[in-house]
């Protein structure tokens, strides 16, 4: 998991070859304005989710994780408390290939703080339960296919 400032998004390309394309997305759009909606930026690849995430409670957001593919979560409207907890500290529970996602029972082990103008990188190790915001948040998930 990484959590910093999105000016710093560049710093962490090396760590997949698609988050280059990430970078050239981050710099040519501007987030806070685009529509809400999903675009595929590489078809299977690279998809980018413009969302409006309701009000929800710790104990409302699931925690998930995904085998193919490493989240970014880039709130843009509000505060946005994300859960973690280690994939390894969790029980096995029932693969969704369709879906790649995995849902754990209980709350995560620990919750971030992530404000506009910051973002935070899921790997497959590392279970997460984004959405947890007392009023509601506009956000950016870009879904990157995990490179062997």
């Amino acid at each position: 998991m990484v959590v910093d400032k999105l000016e710093n998004f560049e710093k962490y390309a090396s760590l997949n070859p698609l988050f280059a394309d990430v970078v050239a997305f981050l710099k040519a759009t501007d987030l806070n304005t685009h529509e809400l909606g999903k675009m595929t930026l590489k078809e299977g690849e690279l998809t980018v989710n413009f969302a409006e995430v309701y009000p929800k409670s710790k104990e409302e957001v699931k925690l998930e994780t995904h085998n193919d593919f490493i989240d970014i979560q880039v709130p843009l409207s509000g505060i946005e408390q994300m859960g973690y907890t280690p994939r390894a500290d969790l029980p096995e529970e029932e693969y969704d290939a369709g879906k790649d996602r995995t849902f754990y029972k209980g709350l995560a082990q620990d919750y971030l703080v992530i404000k506009p103008g910051m973002f935070a990188i899921f790997f497959p190790e590392d279970a997460h339960a984004p959405g947890v915001t007392p009023d509601g948040v506009k956000k950016v998930i870009i879904k990157v296919r995990v490179k062997q």
